[in-house]
């Protein structure tokens, strides 16, 4: 035999590497699914406390979501009152209507105006009339005292371009005043912000609660099944491999919480819903409670998901610290 023939490796060694990274994969997978498999029908034995474990994450997670919703509601009608946000510039006593309708022009075409709309003295006159019910008793007026107006929509409805608009039309020649009420729209941002800010820390108060309450319950089944996870641990079980079947544990618990959060969330909608509808129309507005759609749901599930997986994996990870095979 010669030397490099000597030197060459046996024809099976140098696969050998593949078909056992294989081999290890699938057993991988395989007690992964056997893991899975194995929690839930844990789960299902054990249906009342399994429900209970799970309906207290429920309850945990729908009140910050239920905020959240409230919240998108507000910010729905932050934006319906932005785009009926306007700002009227009052003309010049002096003014008569051929320079009106120059004025306005003027107006519309400046940058940040999107659109507005004259209205003369004879026309601010009747609407006066119109809706204080005073038309024979205004009627009776020698000289019209309304100036004529102009109402424009801005462009850009933040507070600041709209003083900016408001600084830029007072100095036009004939314009007399600009008038603008931004404190309302101011007061609705405010409470949005603290509304969001209320909501991310409930949802973190809660998401803590839900950690609680799955770590507690996956600490009971570890204490339970204590003497097993010692026998595993002797005979060479990694942490990883015990740690396992509780995690999904936990997973299956969170997710059956995210479940039931998002059935009473619907629940509550939909009994909301013809009051919240009869209180719009009686205001002749129409509005609906926003839905958690299908990117909320997904955002609802996984969250439940990864809380009761996080809370499995602290409490598994401390106990088994504390473990000592005999």
């Amino acid at each position: 035999m010669s030397r490099s023939a000597a030197r060459q490796p046996p024809r099976g060694a140098r696969s050998q590497g593949g078909p056992r990274t294989g081999s290890r994969l699938r057993a991988w997978g395989r007690h992964h699914r056997a893991m899975c498999l194995d929690s839930a029908r844990r789960l299902l034995k054990h249906p009342v406390g399994s429900l209970l474990t799970m309906l207290a994450i429920a309850i945990a997670l729908v009140l910050p979501a239920a905020l959240w919703l409230a919240l998108d509601s507000a910010r729905l009608l932050d934006a319906e009152l932005e785009e009926s946000a306007t700002l009227t510039v009052y003309l010049a006593h002096q003014v008569d209507e051929a320079q009106a309708g120059r004025i306005d022009e003027a107006i519309g075409a400046h940058e940040g105006v999107a659109r507005t709309r004259l209205i003369t003295a004879a026309e601010g006159m009747a609407e006066f009339q119109q809706a204080l019910g005073l038309t024979d008793a205004l009627g009776r007026l020698d000289d019209n005292p309304l100036p004529a107006s102009v109402v424009v929509t801005p462009v850009d409805p933040a507070p600041e371009a709209v003083r900016e608009l408001a600084a830029s039309l007072q100095e036009m020649t004939g314009v007399d005043e600009v008038r603008l009420d931004l404190a309302w729209l101011e007061r609705l941002r405010h409470l949005a912000e603290l509304g969001s800010r209320v909501a991310l820390a409930l949802g973190v108060l809660f998401g803590l609660g839900v950690l609680l309450v799955v770590g507690n319950t996956i600490r009971l089944a570890v204490e339970s099944r204590r003497r097993e996870i010692e026998v595993v641990m002797l005979i060479g079980a990694t942490h990883a491999f015990v740690r396992r079947p509780f995690l999904y544990s936990g997973a299956w618990y969170g997710l059956g919480g995210g479940l039931l959060a998002w059935g009473l969330l619907g629940l509550g909608s939909e009994w909301l819903a013809a009051p919240v509808s009869a209180l719009a129309a009686s205001y002749g507005a129409t509005f609906r409670l926003p839905q958690l759609g299908v990117a909320g749901s997904a955002t609802l599930l996984i969250c439940s998901t990864l809380l009761g997986w996080l809370g499995a994996w602290i409490a598994v990870s401390r106990h088994l610290a504390e473990v000592r095979p005999r």
